[in-house]
């Protein structure tokens, strides 16, 4: 595995974020890709030796595209210049939930997991009642001694608790949440050592798991809205 090779291309794509740049270097988003996609697959089997729902995907399923969505944006550039990815018992979807990676120079890479979709209010519900109904299973999880040394729950939150909820419920501030997701921040010089990458992204996401099954527990039934 070679994850050097990605950081040089996505360093070079955000100091040239342009669609001739892009498209004059494809043989080099190739290459890079490839790597990105080799370290996924890795990554999937060392996280399906505790999480086995995960074991089926494929990598290039997996994957967000460069191409930036810039109609309502400031920041006309083109292209995200990070390879992202989500793995979960059905691929990317936001639900259920799974583990993120995202690789982006300059100290903008990060191991991921939980609910990011907010925009979800049928989800954000079903999580809501979850915690209202087993708030002590869920305090378990945040308290454990090496979920607390590595993680803190984040995620958009109301002023606050919504109306319909106890306001002096024991967790009344995750009510306030309209979604749930982790951040674990790597540097550079971790991205370019792959084995060691592969090793401590294992060890966080399993970290990270009981967490991740409790809101897929919570998500049950949930349907994502047809485009």
């Amino acid at each position: 595995m070679n994850t050097q090779i990605i950081m040089d291309y996505l360093t070079a794509l955000s100091q040239n974020n342009n669609r001739e740049w892009y498209h004059a270097n494809k043989d080099s988003y190739q290459k890079a890709n490839a790597a990105f996609e080799e370290f996924l697959q890795a990554l999937i089997q060392e996280i399906g030796a505790f999480d086995s729902s995960i074991l089926f995907n494929n990598p290039k399923d997996l994957t967000f595209k460069l191409v930036r969505d810039t109609r309502f944006s400031h920041d006309k550039s083109p292209y995200n210049p990070a390879f992202r990815a989500h793995i979960s018992s059905k691929g990317k979807l936001p639900v259920p939930v799974g583990y993120y990676l995202q690789i982006k120079p300059g100290g903008q890479s990060f191991l991921g997991g939980g609910l990011f979709a907010d925009m979800f209010k049928e989800a954000t519900a079903m999580v809501r009642d979850s915690i209202v109904q087993n708030g002590g299973e869920w305090e378990r999880i945040l308290l454990e001694p090496e979920f607390e040394k590595y993680f803190t729950v984040q995620g958009t939150a109301l002023k606050k608790v919504p109306a319909g909820y106890d306001k002096d419920h024991p967790q009344a501030e995750y009510l306030k949440y309209k979604s749930w997701y982790l951040e674990y921040p790597l540097g550079d010089e971790e991205i370019t050592d792959a084995e060691r990458l592969l090793t401590k992204a294992a060890g966080l996401f399993r970290v990270m798991k009981p967490f991740n099954d409790y809101l897929n527990r919570a998500l049950t039934g949930f349907q994502m809205p047809a485009r």
